[in-house]
């Protein structure tokens, strides 16, 4: 049976397939931003606060979203917090706040005896996603993509040139906030597919893919988002081929695409940089 029949004929592969795509679409679409404002150490910090939420979420028999949501925009709001007002960077603040938060979770899944599957939560595992998370990533979809649609404007003012924007009366702190909330959002609706390990790749890959092809923050964000699409689809059918884990193989797909557009990208890419160089000496 080819992969498309077992797709037809199985439901566990429609539910992953469907969970996949919505995952690639919305981590190219906030990914794009991320990259923009030059923070994927922050999507870092972020993916890996949510695990003490998950921790409590699965011990309380709520769904892990409420808990994975708040602890991570309290980790957001944390690293602010500690940047404005102490000497230490944002960068700084950034690595302490998120190793505390990751070692926390691993702690409070070992005290709580909790039935959490940690080996899924930092990996993930799409085969076995249920449909309350198939539901619940399409919910999370269209909330930040409408958010996305409605905020634009402002998110693009504040990621080309915050100054700009406070000028304008933007508050760049709410705005900030904002999309930290949406990035939580995100990796809460990744867990299931490619996990809090693998999650900032597919954050950060497929915008920076993005990011080689063009200029323009509308096309990057499409191209991005159609990335991240492809990196699902092929790695999800790689992963159920070959029998491996389908995050760290939906993340390796994602990293080919990029190698391959570093190489031949028409702007930015290695081979045409090369041939501009060589025309360039070869016209003296």
């Amino acid at each position: 049976m080819n992969f498309l029949e077992a797709v037809m004929h199985y439901d566990f592969l429609q539910k992953a397939m469907i969970t996949s795509i919505m995952v690639g679409i919305i981590c190219g679409v906030i990914g794009s931003f991320i990259v923009l404002r030059g923070m994927a150490l922050m999507g870092d910090a972020i993916s890996h606060a949510v695990l003490p939420g998950v921790a409590v979420s699965y011990f309380l028999g709520i769904n892990f979203f409420f808990g994975a949501v708040a602890t991570g925009v309290l980790t957001a709001i944390g690293i602010g917090y500690i940047s404005q007002n102490s000497r230490i960077k944002n960068d700084s603040s950034i690595g302490i706040m998120f190793t505390a938060a990751f070692a926390l979770g691993i702690i409070l899944i070992t005290l709580l005896k909790s039935s959490t599957d940690l080996y899924h939560i930092l990996f993930g595992n799409v085969l076995a996603v249920r449909p309350s998370d198939m539901w619940m990533t399409m919910i999370i979809g269209v909330i930040v993509l409408i958010s996305v649609y409605v905020f634009y404007k402002e998110l693009l003012v504040t990621s080309f040139d915050p100054t700009m924007a406070k000028a304008y009366g933007l508050p760049n702190n709410v705005i900030h906030y904002f999309l930290m909330t949406l990035l939580t959002m995100v990796t809460v609706a990744s867990l299931q597919t490619v996990g809090i390990i693998l999650v900032v790749a597919m954050l950060i890959t497929p915008a920076a893919t993005a990011y080689l092809i063009t200029n323009r923050l509308s096309t990057m964000i499409f191209l991005s988002a159609g990335f991240g699409v492809i990196a699902s689809v092929v790695g999800l059918y790689i992963s159920y081929k070959a029998n491996l884990a389908s995050g760290a193989t939906i993340v390796l797909v994602a990293t080919l695409l990029f190698g391959i557009t570093f190489i031949v990208s028409p702007k930015h890419g290695v081979l045409w940089k090369a041939w501009r160089s060589r025309r360039k000496r070869l016209s003296y």
